[in-house]
């Protein structure tokens, strides 16, 4: 049994000083300790609080983060941005994306991230192969150290009513049954720290019975991930196919539970967030990436006021983030709503913290681990904030996660903890050095296709 002592814990009921936690051989918290001299524990100090979950991810598309920043029209939106990550896709191998996503996975343990659901649509190699494309992604994840759902995505159709796929679209397809049996091939090549979930690419991509029959016959456990809302053209496009917005049309045709997550789910009516709340389901977040694909602002407090729950993921990239992410999440409530400290309540007034509880327990319900606090019984998932950054130096306990997220932009994230095994020490991963050199000369192959 490892037994380490964190100076300050961010426990289920607040702030400790000198806690020792054990752990089992499968990084399983087993025993937790307050004030303790813990003379036999490795000592480690800082700040320690539960890790996040990233709970979207497109691994491929942060080889072209910051290349779509030009414009091409006065109606630029998603919808032109996304011809410019069709025709970077066609080019991506396995090993390309292999280097690509273990270099992104690295960043997202460096930013405080323990595990990622990565919604993974680029499935076919150039002779076909759609495993190919998934076990990148796996090796890539277990080199990096963190804790990988893996998603593969069902992708169809080109738009509601089941029209056929575009050219560049057709990469990312599979049928059902072939959908069905890759799921069933990657289910027993998951590693411990791996698991598996069902993904839908959106409502217009995977027609009804496609949805349907998927559902009934897949024997997957794990989290189902579903892009919805996120633009106001697709929920106007989802009303004239259907005479339903996008959310309403989904929980009137399956059954939606605590096992889903709903990512971007932008534009809801009240209706729809009574809907969400009410079943479990978690709604994901990138408020990076919606900021900058000009998607919209969630309705966050009146979300929250529903008892939804959240969580946060970096999903194109655009930044690898945890404080970015949640800062941006606030910041757009006040320039919507002209108020300060949306996100707080009256359980928790702390803004940062309140966020930080709520994607916390949304986040491990969206990735299907089981961690989001530090108890016993929950995976030891830990990051540990630097005591000396300039960040957080004389900050009283309760404002550190405040300070964490809304102060400066250096990250103050110094050790990083994965099922119980430190993969970030000293803000450095131990194969930093080799993941970089794999990443750049990637991106100088990739290069003539990025202009």
């Amino acid at each position: 049994m490892k037994r380490i002592k964190f100076s300050n814990a961010y426990l289920s009921n607040g702030w400790a000083k000198n806690v020792v936690i054990g752990l089992d051989d499968n990084g399983i918290i087993n025993t937790i300790e307050v004030d303790d001299d813990g003379a036999d524990a490795d000592l480690i100090t800082g700040y320690a609080l539960p890790a996040l979950n990233n709970i979207h991810s497109h691994a491929f598309q942060r080889a072209m983060a910051g290349l779509a920043e030009y414009s091409t029209s006065s109606a630029d939106s998603f919808w032109t941005w996304r011809d410019l990550m069709y025709r970077f896709a066609e080019n991506i191998s396995a090993a390309d994306l292999k280097a690509i996503a273990a270099q992104l996975y690295m960043e997202m343990l460096k930013a405080g991230y323990a595990t990622v659901a990565e919604f993974h649509y680029l499935h076919n190699c150039q002779d076909n192969k759609s495993d190919q494309m998934s076990s990148a992604i796996m090796e890539a994840a277990s080199h990096s150290g963190i804790g990988l759902c893996h998603l593969p995505v069902l992708y169809m159709a080109s738009g509601f009513g089941g029209l056929g796929l575009l050219d560049k679209q057709k990469r990312f397809s599979h049928d059902v049954e072939q959908y069905l049996k890759l799921m069933e091939r990657l289910s027993s090549k998951m590693t411990p720290n791996q698991h598996l979930g069902m993904a839908f690419h959106s409502l217009r991509a995977v027609p009804e019975d496609a949805l349907k029959e998927c559902l009934e016959n897949s024997n997957l456990t794990g989290p189902i991930h579903i892009h919805i809302a996120e633009q106001t053209l697709e929920v106007n496009d989802c009303l004239n196919w259907s005479g339903m917005r996008p959310v309403e049309w989904l929980y009137n045709h399956v059954e939606v539970d605590q096992k889903w997550c709903l990512i971007h789910a932008t534009h809801l009516n009240d209706n729809e967030m009574k809907m969400i709340a009410s079943s479990g389901a978690v709604v994901g977040l990138c408020p990076t990436t919606e900021a900058n694909l000009g998607d919209g602002i969630f309705a966050l407090r009146k979300y929250l006021d529903h008892g939804g729950d959240i969580a946060i993921g970096s999903d194109s990239h655009i930044s690898v983030s945890i404080i970015e992410e949640l800062r941006l999440l606030e910041y757009g409530q006040r320039l919507q709503h002209q108020k300060r400290n949306i996100g707080a309540d009256q359980q928790q007034i702390h803004t940062g913290t309140n966020l930080y509880n709520k994607t916390l327990v949304g986040g491990a319900k969206a990735s299907g681990f089981n961690n989001g606090s530090l108890a016993v019984g929950k995976r030891a998932d830990i990051i540990v904030l630097d005591k000396n950054s300039p960040l957080l130096v004389a900050t009283p306990t309760q404002n550190i996660i405040d300070r964490f997220i809304f102060s400066g932009n250096a990250t103050p994230i110094k050790h990083v903890m994965v099922a119980g095994d430190f993969i970030i020490n000293d803000y450095k991963h131990k194969d930093e050095e080799l993941i970089n050199r794999d990443f750049v000369a990637t991106m100088n192959r990739l290069e003539k296709y990025l202009d």
